[in-house]
This record gives C-alpha cells, sequence and structure tokens, in this order.
C-alpha cells in the first residue's frame, strides 16, 4: 500500500471513532475511486447498509456517461438522498471516509443536502 492510501485510512479510522450510524440517523458513507463515487447510508448498530447509490449504478449510469466526475458525484448524492426520504430516513452522519471535503466529496453531499437530507 502506498503512503497516501496508507495516511487516508488513519484519517478514515480516527473519523470513524466519533462517527457512528444509528436506525434513527445513519452514516452517508462516501467511497471515491479514479472513476467511480459510491455513498450508502449504513446503521451501524444493526450492521446493515440501509440505502445505496453509485455511479455504477443501472439508473444512474446513463446519465453519469456523459458527465464529468463533479457532476456524476451530484447526481449520486440527489439518488442517494431521494432513496432515504423514500425509506423514510431524514437525517444522516457524514462520513468523507479519509477524503478531503472538496471536490466530488462535497459536491455529493451538497447535491444530499439539497435532496432534503440534514447532516
Amino acid at each position: 500500500m502506498n503512503d497516501r492510501e496508507t495516511r487516508r485510512l488513519r484519517r478514515h479510522r480516527r473519523i470513524r471513532k466519533k462517527v457512528a450510524g444509528t436506525p434513527e440517523r445513519p452514516r452517508l458513507c462516501v467511497r471515491r475511486s479514479l472513476v467511480h463515487i459510491y455513498a450508502q447510508l449504513v446503521d451501524d448498530l444493526g450492521s446493515r447498509t440501509v440505502v445505496s447509490a453509485s455511479t455504477l449504478s443501472p439508473e444512474l449510469r446513463q446519465a453519469c456517461g456523459s458527465a464529468n466526475k463533479t457532476a456524476a458525484a451530484s447526481l449520486v448524492g440527489q439518488e442517494v438522498a431521494r432513496r432515504a426520504i423514500a425509506a423514510g430516513i431524514q437525517q444522516v452522519t457524514f462520513d468523507r471516509g479519509g477524503c478531503r471535503y472538496h471536490g466530488r466529496v462535497r459536491a455529493l453531499a451538497e447535491a444530499a443536502r439539497k435532496g432534503g437530507l440534514t447532516f
């Protein structure tokens, strides 16, 4: 593992000490790769994923194919917010996964807020 990934994992562990998801307020976990972005709502007490969306989702694959990565991240944020509202979830705890809060992570978070989720 390279030094950059090691530092990200160290930051992620430090964040996870403080951030936990409950059934009433699940954790919005963001994972970013070079091409795709993934978001899921996790109930840590029940150890289950409540809602998930990514650029690989069948509903978003067409729309994200022609968009740049930041625009695709905002589409994923809107979709995860829509699915969460449909599941009856309004409040979430944001887990940026050790990544800096800018760029694609920020676009996803702001789109989820516009979609109706409160952090």
